[in-house]
């Protein structure tokens, strides 16, 4: 569907082609965005505010909400000093409105603008951010929560984004988003500063009594959150969008880069109680987050004691058939205290490199591989796909981490389901769209190759990305 020499006319006009490209929905009225420097106060009185991009002068950028099987037209501004693009995590659009510079679209140049129309397949909490230079336009604050909500939403009190983020800040709260070569090769810029919804918060004041959807996403760059709720067991109800059967989530939930979870807290009927959010993956110690506070006096609503969350309908996502899946797998290495010798540019059909290809490799600052291959992040497009998947048929895809460290990877156009973790079965099998693969695990996934295009599979720690771990994925 796209390649070298890709213009917009030729996206265009390929995607009109496809009878997945488009909703059957009236055309909606756009939604005005635009991305452009601002300053917000991420740390609170008493300290300077911080110079950031934001979308719609905020950090996190508006909410942007639909409902399923309507479609959302945004009109992307573009108030910059360089060229932008917005990708829309998690749904599956038609690739031409997927917003990967050079394969979905051309960048967005400043003062430019880009019109996105968005076919609203499947309700969940999705996420929307740059994927041109991504690791300082993301780490700068551009990102912002897009939720899709079901036909009929199930009744709760109060429903309540929690975007989760890290900065590096300096003592005059200027956030460094420079990208060095020590984080590239390790885990990535990890921050000192955690913000929820765009500011430190000590506490978030609730009802005694509420029932609260929580959405929560992880937009740093790199920090994974092992999130604990001490005070209260909340009632798991998707992941990435995508429905569970509701359980009590009584343990630590692994939040990587890029993931999202819908919990229901219930807020005990007390007056002055307060439910911590822990973040126990932090190499310093675990420490607190914000905290969920009752605060005012105020009358408990009256109810029948709170039993578990109906389940949330299930989006059409097509079941992949195991017993018939082509079987595929991808190798993760590089990195520092690991190797990188079957690491080489492409093109790959070459004998593996000697020492000096690979001191090419780190001298454009190239420390990761996938199956092999070192993907720029500029000039990716004219390189040929790693690989290339059958329309229509079922793919098994066992991923394989030889790293060092963590990567949370991401597809875009689809999701997957997790069905194991070094040959063990992945409870309930969630459909997911970015998967965290530790270090030396092996994680198998499925899923229907129905959306055609070229398609970027990455990981979502943005400095891993920006230096290698990346490739391209043909459906057609």
């Amino acid at each position: 569907m796209s390649g070298p020499g890709l213009d917009r006319r030729t996206l265009l006009a390929a995607a009109a082609a496809l009878p997945f490209a488009r909703s059957s929905v009236a055309r909606a009225e756009p939604i005005r965005l635009r991305a452009a420097p601002a300053r917000v106060a991420l740390v609170g009185e008493g300290w300077p505010s911080t110079e950031v991009w934001a979308y719609g002068g905020t950090v996190p950028g508006p909410i942007l909400r639909g409902r399923q099987g309507e479609r959302l037209v945004v009109e992307v501004e573009n108030g910059l000093p360089e060229p932008t693009t917005v990708h829309w995590h998690g749904l599956r659009v038609p690739v031409d409105q997927d917003g990967v510079p050079g394969t979905s679209q051309l960048p967005i140049p400043p003062g430019g603008r880009f019109r996105y129309e968005l076919p609203l397949r499947d309700a969940g909490t999705f996420w929307y951010h740059p994927h041109f230079r991504s690791a300082e336009q993301v780490g700068r604050g551009l990102y912002g929560l897009l939720v899709v909500d079901e036909p009929e939403p199930p009744p709760f009190d109060r429903d309540l984004p929690l975007v989760l983020d890290d900065w590096r800040l300096r003592t005059d709260a200027v956030n460094d988003v420079r990208t060095n070569r020590h984080d590239a090769a390790h885990a990535g810029a990890l921050g000192n500063t955690v913000t929820v919804n765009g500011r430190v918060v000590e506490r978030l004041e609730v009802r005694p009594g509420e029932r609260l959807r929580l959405r929560l996403l992880n937009a740093a760059n790199a920090r994974i959150f092992a999130l604990r709720f001490k005070g209260a067991d909340p009632w798991l109800l998707a992941l990435d969008g995508h429905p569970l059967p509701p359980r009590t989530l009584d343990e630590v939930l692994l939040l990587a880069p890029g993931q999202r979870a819908d919990l229901v807290l219930d807020v005990p009927p007390v007056r002055l109680a307060r439910i911590d959010l822990l973040d126990e993956g932090d190499p310093q110690g675990t420490y607190r987050v914000t905290s969920f506070a009752v605060t005012r006096n105020e009358p408990v609503p009256h109810r029948e004691p709170a039993g578990p969350p109906p389940a949330l309908p299930a989006n059409p996502l097509p079941e992949p058939d195991l017993a018939s899946a082509e079987r595929h797998e991808l190798v993760l290495d590089g990195g520092a205290m690991a190797t990188m010798m079957r690491g080489r540019l492409p093109p790959t059909d070459l004998p593996p490199p000697d020492p000096r290809a690979l001191r090419t490799l780190f001298d454009r600052g190239l420390f990761w591989t996938i199956d092999g291959r070192a993907m720029a992040e500029e000039g990716h497009a004219h390189e040929p796909p790693l690989l290339r998947l059958a329309r229509g048929r079922s793919h098994r895809l066992a991923i394989v981490n030889r790293t060092a460290f963590a990567h949370p990877i991401h597809l875009h156009g689809h999701s997957f389901r997790v069905l194991a973790r070094d040959g063990r079965e992945e409870p309930d099998r969630p459909w997911r769209d970015t998967v965290l693969v530790a270090p030396g695990e092996r994680v198998e996934v499925a899923f229907v190759a129905d959306n055609p295009g070229l398609w970027m599979l990455h990981c979502h720690v943005l400095e891993h990305q920006g230096s290698g771990m990346m490739a391209l994925v043909e459906v057609g």
